[in-house]
């Protein structure tokens, strides 16, 4: 079990830190609960459910009526933790989520594992690249998408003690633990990894992994980035985004998501508001998925590391331009 002192250090599913700080927390609060639908293993929710089997409900194949479920234990005073895939508590069960949690404002955190593309051979049908959008368009609801396992830890803890509904959007496969990710982890806030002057790359989930990856090869071209994890999508921090972007005058967000809706739209949303500036996406297209292996998905549809520097010049003429 991770402490304070013991972290992950070598490249580790995120949703393993969603396990053990679900475990912890099981152990710590006797009103913490999970749920499951057929999935639990897949989301590591199956540590709780082995170690307090009183405190897990198996619901089935029945999304909707977990949201339910989850939402009237919320109002007795419990703290419920549904899980599953992304693409079946936010497409299946949306109305569920609407009504019964974001509507009235319940205390359930919907932990969804397999959000993006990286999914792979399970295919278009699992791969949900549009749940960041359904949900920060939810009133009220908050959106957390961890670049690491250290810190979906993190973001559980804080999920747990945030009162109101909360949506973590945990990645699938391995991501490298991120450097910089040092600071307390707190909903709302985003953290700059590395600061630069040519350009803000805004990234979120596995793509700050990508985003680290970018700005080191960008070095070699002469051009220095100031990469920032949006570990919350929803409520945005606009400070410091705006900072980053005030400090290099050009934008490239990176997401393994649509880029229509997500971090690419709650950025460009900010940035019309109050500091416009020119700014590419890297991201899914407006399209479906398929089936593969991960990498050779996160390939064809462009989201790399190659795919980011690509955009960044490509920002980076219209600036100069």
């Amino acid at each position: 079990m991770l402490s304070s002192n013991l972290r992950y250090t070598t490249a580790t599913p995120v949703r393993d830190g969603f396990g053990q700080a679900l475990l912890e927390l099981g152990a710590e609060n006797p009103d913490v609960v999970a749920m499951g639908a057929d999935l639990t293993s897949s989301i590591r929710a199956h540590w709780f459910a082995e170690k307090y089997p009183d405190r897990f409900i198996q619901m089935g194949i029945s999304e909707n009526d977990m949201v339910g479920t989850a939402a009237g234990l919320s109002f007795t005073g419990y703290i419920p933790f549904l899980t599953t895939f992304s693409v079946f508590a936010t497409s299946l069960a949306n109305q569920a989520v609407r009504l019964s949690v974001a509507y009235n404002h319940a205390n359930v955190k919907i932990a969804v594992s397999h959000g993006g593309i990286t999914v792979g051979p399970d295919g278009a049908t699992h791969q949900a690249f549009e749940d960041i959008a359904l949900m920060r368009m939810l009133p009220g609801m908050r959106v957390v998408v961890p670049a690491d396992a250290n810190q979906a830890y993190d973001a559980t803890i804080a999920a747990a003690a945030y009162d109101g509904p909360v949506f973590l959007r945990l990645a699938r496969g391995n991501t490298m633990i991120t450097p910089g990710n040092k600071a307390e982890f707190e909903i709302g806030r985003s953290y700059r990894l590395t600061d630069g002057k040519d350009v803000a790359i805004l990234a979120t989930g596995s793509g700050v992994e990508l985003a680290v990856q970018a700005a080191d090869r960008l070095k070699s071209e002469g051009v220095h980035a100031s990469v920032v994890n949006v570990s919350t999508v929803k409520p945005l921090d606009e400070d410091t985004i705006l900072q980053a972007v005030a400090d290099c005058g050009a934008v490239v967000t990176v997401e393994e998501h649509s880029v229509l809706g997500g971090l690419g739209g709650a950025v460009s949303e900010l940035l019309a508001r109050r500091h416009p500036a020119p700014i590419e996406f890297v991201g899914v297209q407006d399209t479906f998925g398929e089936s593969g292996e991960p990498e050779e998905i996160m390939s064809a549809y462009g989201i790399t590391d190659e795919a980011v520097v690509t955009a960044v010049r490509r920002v980076l003429k219209r600036v100069s331009a």
